[in-house]
Parts: structure tokens; sequence; C-alpha cells
């Protein structure tokens, strides 16, 4: 008998375990892989000896996260890799725009926006610790008002408008829309500017890196640590009823809102479990692995700088690929979001060898194969990729979904991330991680932060099972 058992071996139930074991709770997780990682796994999924990240690829809130900052995890086996720049962002000219870790250095490739990306970061990056701990949390009475507000009142209006009032050339504004189409929402509609300043700020704060080996080595490491703390982890295990858990004192769920109907629909409350059926899952992502025979030949020779990569060129091309999805349509020029780690980490392939990994994003639930059109992208900036490609790997929504249940029609963030449902996802609550089921938590990505390998939603929710195992 464990006091609590936590169902789901992703970032956030793995962090929520921790948390748990932390204070000294006996913990199991439960996992129905036959390995830890969820969203934060790797596998040979082309050819033998080439290391691809099966879902999540590259970690800016991995190593920002307020959590994981507490945890020992280099002394579990995760090394972090950083490359010189962030990002890239190629364009037809054959020139690049490139995310710097110093804003100073960012100018050299932003023209005569240099100054006003400077204005719209430079004091976000200052309040970048103040700022993460309040907006990596649920709604609450913010910790740093100032800082906060500072962000809230450039975040409100729309990525596009925003693009438009604070940036003036093309470079610029097509660097800013790639990082806020990170969001999987319309540029037209907030929050979208919120995740692309996120996302700048970071790449300017702690930089976007990556684990080394592969984010395997991310959850491998926080399981290790959970194991070192007394917490045990039992995979193989599909859990198909919160009845089989037997009386733990406290169940924390990684699991949407489809998940928990699954596993306790039953027992739940007719209008509890109407909200959860109404709940919004976003678009979906189609995503490839290759492997090459050398590196990916950019003819943007700043692109080889960065281990990430955004393909869509203009503000005006990123918006229309994003709204698509929103529309049940596919885009012609897909906005691609491109990682290319081996040209920083051999691990990941054969000497001489490369991986790269992409996605882009596709009505929830598509059935569409985007391979040739996502191929056409990176050959518009790269000619001569696709005399590189030794194998491929193709994963479309329901294939992704079938590694993890999570990712419920393709959907990479556990449900829309809409204004209605960005601090109140799954349901409006005092405390989203409650269930109407004494004792029951929701600790995935489906609860405030929301996406993203950061661990905080299950931080939270441990937070919530401790308060109430404390009353």
């Amino acid at each position: 008998m464990s006091d609590a058992v936590v169902v789901g071996a992703g970032p956030n139930g793995l962090a929520a375990a921790v948390v748990l074991a932390r204070e000294g709770l006996s913990v199991r997780v439960v996992e129905a892989a036959h390995a830890v990682g969820g969203g934060a796994s790797s596998a040979e999924l082309t050819l033998p000896g080439f290391v691809h990240d099966v879902c999540s690829a590259i970690h800016p809130l991995g190593i920002a996260s307020p959590l994981f900052r507490t945890l020992p995890l280099a002394e579990h086996g995760l090394d972090w890799v950083e490359s010189p720049a962030p990002l890239a962002h190629p364009f037809d000219d054959g020139t690049a725009a490139l995310l710097e870790r110093s804003r100073e250095a960012a100018a050299s490739t932003l023209g005569d926006d240099a100054e006003r990306w400077r204005r719209l970061f430079a004091p976000l990056v200052r309040d970048a610790e103040p700022l993460l701990e309040d907006v990596l949390a649920p709604l609450h009475l913010p910790a740093h008002p100032v800082a906060l507000a500072r962000f809230g009142a450039r975040a409100a209006p729309p990525a596009t408008t925003l693009a438009r009032l604070s940036l003036r050339g093309a470079k610029a504004r097509g660097l800013f829309a790639g990082l806020a189409a990170h969001s999987m929402l319309p540029l037209g509609r907030p929050p979208s500017a919120a995740f692309g300043l996120m996302l700048g700020l970071l790449g300017h704060a702690v930089g976007w890196p990556f684990p080394s080996g592969g984010s395997q080595r991310l959850s491998d490491a926080l399981a290790s640590y959970l194991r070192s703390l007394g917490g045990e982890i039992e995979t193989g295990h599909r859990v198909e009823s919160l009845a089989e858990l037997g009386g733990a004192r406290a169940i924390l769920l990684d699991v949407t809102p489809r998940g928990l109907l699954e596993l306790a629909g039953d027992r739940l409350p007719a209008r509890y479990r109407g909200r959860l059926e109404r709940y919004r899952y976003g678009p979906g992502v189609f995503k490839l692995d290759w492997a090459l025979d050398g590196p990916i030949p950019w003819r943007a020779e700043e692109c080889t700088r960065a281990a990430t990569v955004h393909l869509g060129a203009t503000l005006e091309e990123i918006a229309a690929s994003e709204a698509a999805p929103g529309r049940g349509e596919l885009a012609e020029r897909p906005y691609v979001l491109l990682a290319q780690q081996s040209l920083f980490d051999p691990t990941r392939a054969p000497a001489g060898r490369h991986t790269a990994w992409a996605y882009c994003h596709v009505p929830n639930g598509s059935t569409v194969d985007m391979t040739a059109r996502m191929e056409r992208q990176v050959e518009r900036f790269a000619p001569g990729f696709r005399r590189r490609i030794l194998a491929r790997s193709a994963l479309g929504p329901a294939a992704l979904e079938r590694h993890n249940p999570n990712y419920v029609g393709g959907d990479i963030n556990g449900g829309a991330a809409t204004l209605s449902q960005l601090f109140t996802r799954p349901v409006a609550r005092i405390s989203p991680y409650s269930t109407p089921l004494p004792g029951v938590f929701l600790c995935s990505s489906s609860t405030p932060p929301g996406g993203g390998v950061h661990g905080m939603c299950g931080y939270h929710a441990a937070q919530a099972a401790l308060r109430f195992l404390g009353d």
C-alpha cells in the first residue's frame, strides 16, 4: 500500500511523484508503456545507431523550470547541450535571422529592427526569473505583480498585431511569428503573442538546450532520482479503472480529460463530467525524423549555429499556415519546426552521419501525409537536402496518440491553449488539479500551466495533494 499512486510516467507524472517522495510519502508510479518518458522519450526510429526524440526535443522550459532547477538531475545522468545560437530563421534570399543568447549579438541579423527587438525583450529578460514563477502557475495573486503586468501589457494583443506594432522589417516580424506559432493558435488571436514573448525571453535568458543523448535522458534522470527517494515505478501496466489502484490516500493522474473520463467517468458528478466532455483539444502535429548522410546543407550558413530552425519565412506565410488547421485545412507551405541536435551532440548518430527532427501543425486527427510538403519546405532553404536522406520516420496524429494517449488527435499540448483554457484547464475550479473525487488529482498538461516539458503541472498537483493529505 502506497501513500500515493501516480498514473503516467511522463515528465509531469514523474515530477509529481518526486515532489511527494521528497516529503517522505511512499509513492508508486504506474505507466502503460514499457519505459518511462511519455512526451520526453527517444528511440531508433529510422536506422540502428540514429537516436531520435519521439515527441519533444528542445527544452527551454526544462532548464528554466522552477522545479527541475531544484533537483539533482545532473547526478542522475542529465547533461544539457546548448547550441551557439538557440534559434535560426532562414529567408528566401539566403540569409537568416538568429535568436541569440545576447540581445546585442541578435542585433547583427535584424538590421534596423535591432533596437526595437531590444526594447521589446530587454525588460522581460531582466524579469525572467520572477516572471517564470508567476506564469508557470495556476491563477493566483501574483508574487511579482509589476513584472507580470509588464509582460501582460506586451502579451495582450495577438501575435500579428504585436509584431506589426513593435517591429518593422520582414526579418524581425518573421522571427517573432515563428516563436508565437509554438502556441498552435491562429496568430491573429490572443494569447499567441504571449507564447512568442515567453520563448523569446527564454532564448535570451537561458537558451534553448536539449539533453545529451536524447530527451529520454531527462525522463530517465527524473525516474532515477525518484527511485533514490524510495519511489517505485511499474511499467507495462495500463490502468483501466481507478478501482485497480486500491486504497492509496492520493491518486494523481497524468492524463487528459478524456483519460479521466475513461478511468472514472461513472463516478464523476454529471455536471463535472459534462464540462470535461466539452474540453477542447487543439491542432495535431505531423512529425518526421530523418537519418542523414551529412548535415543539412543550409543556404544560410547562420543556420548551422542553431539546434532549432523555424521554416516559414515571413509573418504573413506563418500566419496563413497557423490559421489553416483551425478551419480544418492543410497549409500548402506549412510552418515547420526543425531540430538538428546531431550538429552539437555526436551521440545522436554514427560518425559522419546526422539526424533531423521536424513537425508541422495539422487539423486535429488529420490523416493526410505531410511528408512531401514538409520536405519541400526544408529543400526550399537547404537545396540538396533530399539527397542526404538515408531513411525517414513519419508519425501522424494517430501514431503519436498511440505512443502517448495524452496526445488526443495529435495535440501535443494536452488541449487548446485558448484564453478560456489557458489557466482554467480543464475546468474552472479554485484548484484546477482537484477533481470532485476526494483524493484524486489531475497532473497532466491539461492543467495549468499547460504544455511544455517543465514538470510544473505535476508540481502544483502534488502541492494540492499534500494539502489534502495534511487536512
